[in-house]
């Protein structure tokens, strides 16, 4: 009996090791319009969006203190019904909710839980959706520009090469400190937004990977090293979202610009800016960088300058030495 006991034991902590080992995913409806599109199903028994949220963040809580490792995705009432509608299932049931949340990891907005507060994971999420939504539309964008009529290059790629080539020259100029970096692009349907942070240490490091090709993001650029070795730390797949974003400014030859803020210690911050011209980045004056700062962008009426912040002119980025089309 003590041998079976023991054996029972054993098995039992095994499994609650191989538990920890298996990854969960929890599918999040982060507002009131996909929440009450579920509602319609009788199966989906929770009555208020706020009600909802905390359950949620008792899964989440429970199953950190497993040990599993959990990623949050977020749900899509109109994606949920096109996959049950194509793969043949009746979507009033949990079992085809799970099914379509497992997937969402690997083509949706998706973060890893790490116990974040509910109020902040949802931002999160959206943000990361919003994100994943606008690279995904200047990718195909540049994709579909095609061949250059005159020289035959493709002119999303040429883009996207001179695009890498200003983010490298934006960061070589802003020197060392924190940076923080918004591009802003029209496009034909929407206004593109892409943000980017990076540190600049005071001594060369082992670098990250850079900014990577829109159609492939395991084939482009290898970092951002200048002669003298790395010298900036970000996100790789922030910066080929920045770059692609920024590409397509240049491929179309719109409108939009490049803001730069640098944060120094004991220093106050130092404001940048560019327009997009032409395919290229043409720095603002000081004056022109102070205006976009103290302009309400909705009403057109001045607000007051931010207290420790130096505005400052865009500086020079160089020519143009990546043999873009012509």
């Amino acid at each position: 009996m003590a041998h079976t006991d023991h054996s029972e034991h054993t098995f039992r902590t095994a499994r609650r090791g191989l538990r920890r080992e298996v990854p969960s995913t929890v599918g999040l409806l982060a507002d009131e319009q996909d929440f009450t599109a579920m509602r319609r199903y009788r199966t989906f028994t929770f009555d208020d969006h706020a009600t909802y949220l905390r359950q949620i963040d008792g899964l989440l809580k429970s199953l950190a203190s497993q040990g599993v490792h959990t990623t949050v995705a977020l749900f899509d009432p109109e994606e949920y019904a096109e996959f049950c509608a194509e793969s043949g299932l009746d979507p009033d049931t949990a079992d085809s909710r799970g099914r379509f949340t497992a997937r969402i990891p690997g083509s949706g907005a998706a973060i890893a839980y790490t116990g974040q507060p509910i109020d902040s994971l949802v931002p999160q999420l959206i943000s990361t959706a919003v994100r994943r939504a606008t690279w995904e539309y200047a990718t195909t964008l540049l994709a579909d520009l095609g061949e250059c009529a005159d020289c035959g290059q493709d002119i999303g790629r040429a883009a996207f090469d001179r695009a890498s080539h200003l983010l490298f020259r934006l960061l070589e100029g802003a020197g060392s400190g924190t940076h923080h970096l918004v591009c802003s692009v029209p496009a034909v349907d929407e206004q593109l937004l892409a943000v980017l942070h990076a540190e600049h240490p005071d001594s060369p490091e082992i670098p990250d990977r850079g900014p990577e090709s829109p159609d492939n993001r395991r084939d482009g650029p290898d970092g951002l090293d200048g002669p003298g070795g790395a010298f900036a730390r970000l996100d790789p797949s922030r910066a080929t979202e920045f770059v692609t974003v920024l590409a397509v400014g240049i491929a179309l030859e719109s409108a939009g610009g490049v803001v730069l803020r640098t944060t120094r210690a004991d220093d106050p911050d130092r404001l940048h800016g560019w327009r997009l011209q032409r395919g290229s980045l043409v720095p603002l004056t000081v004056g022109e960088v102070f205006s976009a700062y103290c302009t309400d962008a909705d009403t057109g009426e001045p607000v007051s300058p931010e207290s420790g912040v130096e505005y400052c002119a865009g500086f020079d980025l160089g020519p143009d030495d990546t043999g873009t089309h012509h």
